[in-house]
């Protein structure tokens, strides 16, 4: 390999330059191994911030990533391969009804998933409120799962694109981490290490989101869509609205009850629509023609997801644990709920438990927020509009105190806007 200078390439970024294709391969990875210092990989961060990389730096930089790590390899499979990455949300359960109903219409879902962050929720810490299941597996045992059940979601290994681990870290203690083409190269490289052959994403806009503007949240999808493509993973985006809470609950068990509502062929509307959407988009890319809304109703989703707990140590039939504590908000008024907003309800159900404030904190199963009406659905003052459940009482003030002003109730009624706003893919 090449050697670089890393001041030189720090220089050329700033002032508006195109990094070399070698440039790119040795400073990841001379900043995985600890030669290139945080320092000076904390410069070159800004640098991108502010300007940014092209399609073929941005292709190259994703590229290197990958290759500090290994790359899984599921060709041996019989059946074909698509995952579904969402960029976080509130209430976001999705991959939990999403994956067992793909794979029961025929498909290989590898769902490597991670621990929630902040207002949004993790789907190993809702998976983890199923008593007995376990998040981590070794390759051999997911290629087993994957061929026998179908799908599999668990934690991704550390072996997976190890410069992100690492840049990630590093990006979030210098006020880089909302960088459009460091948030696509970090998500994409760990979605083409993995091996998928079809990737759906589905990124969020609104206030629950991680991209509060439309426009960003649509630039972050062309970016990612590009990426994947560019590196022959069939690819496509659906941007979603997040101004709203999906579904009526957030929080870790209270949302694998929820999930499990909806593959039982119940749950919210909403929950249900996304989840089939998302659905009919991975059968589409893996060129599996099946309707997942009849195979949802036939109950052969239930039957996936029970065999998916159980092939990781859960029991499917367990009781969810319950909070030792909870309130009721009651609404203060008649009228239509027209809004509600999804940050304050994240916020809320992270103060009671359901979230961490850094990496390793320990989350309560049974801790979160339940809502007891949609967007516009008509309320009367007094009836219950949230119940608080933490097993920590103390946390409940702080929890109704983050959803003051989050549901406007108003005289007339308000459409939510659709769930489903615009689909993003080359060509």
């Amino acid at each position: 390999m090449s050697t670089f200078d890393a001041v030189e390439l720090i220089r050329t970024k700033r002032d508006g330059g195109r990094l070399q294709d070698a440039a790119i391969d040795w400073l990841i990875r001379n900043y995985t191994d600890g030669v290139v210092s945080d320092e000076q990989m904390s410069a070159m961060a800004m640098a991108i911030f502010f300007r940014g990389l092209d399609g073929t730096e941005l292709s190259r930089w994703t590229n290197a990533m990958i290759a500090t790590g290994e790359r899984m390899d599921f060709s041996s499979l019989s059946r074909p391969t698509v995952d579904k990455h969402s960029t976080g949300g509130v209430g976001d359960k999705i991959t939990l009804p999403l994956a067992p109903l793909v794979a029961a219409c025929g498909a290989a879902v590898p769902q490597l998933s991670g621990r929630g962050l902040g207002h949004t929720g993790g789907t190993l810490d809702k998976l983890e409120a199923i008593p007995g299941w376990r998040a981590s597996l070794s390759n051999a045992e997911m290629l087993d799962q994957l061929e026998s059940v179908g799908a599999v979601i668990c934690a991704a290994g550390s072996g997976l694109a190890p410069a992100d681990k690492k840049l990630y870290a590093l990006r979030d203690v210098t006020a880089t981490v909302e960088s459009i083409p460091m948030i696509s190269a970090s998500i994409m490289s760990k979605k083409i290490a993995e091996g998928t052959a079809s990737l759906v994403l589905d990124v969020k806009t609104g206030s629950g989101a991680f991209m509060k503007t439309y426009a960003d949240s649509k630039s972050l999808a062309e970016t990612m869509v590009g990426i994947g493509t560019d590196a022959g993973v069939n690819t496509v985006a659906l941007i979603t609205d997040m101004d709203a809470p999906l579904g009526r609950t957030a929080g870790n068990g209270l949302e694998v009850a929820e999930s499990v509502e909806v593959l039982a062929g119940g749950g919210p509307a909403d929950v249900v629509e996304l989840t089939l959407a998302l659905a009919a988009e991975m059968l589409a890319c893996a060129h599996i023609d099946a309707d997942p809304a009849a195979v949802l109703a036939s109950g052969r989703a239930m039957d996936t997801w029970k065999a998916m707990i159980r092939a990781q140590g859960g029991d499917p039939n367990a009781p969810l644990p319950t909070a030792r504590h909870t309130e009721v908000v009651a609404a203060e008024a008649d009228g239509y709920l027209s809004g509600l907003d999804a940050m304050a309800v994240g916020l809320a159900a992270w103060r009671l438990g359901a979230g961490r404030a850094k990496q390793g904190d320990p989350v309560q199963a049974a801790a979160g927020v339940t809502w007891h009406a949609s967007v516009g659905e008509w309320v009367r003052a007094g009836q219950p509009l949230f119940t608080l459940h933490t097993d920590t009482a103390e946390r409940i003030e702080r929890a109704r105190e983050a959803l003051v002003g989050a549901a406007r109730i108003e005289d007339a009624p308000a459409a939510r806007r659709p769930i489903v706003l615009e689909r993003i893919s080359v060509g």
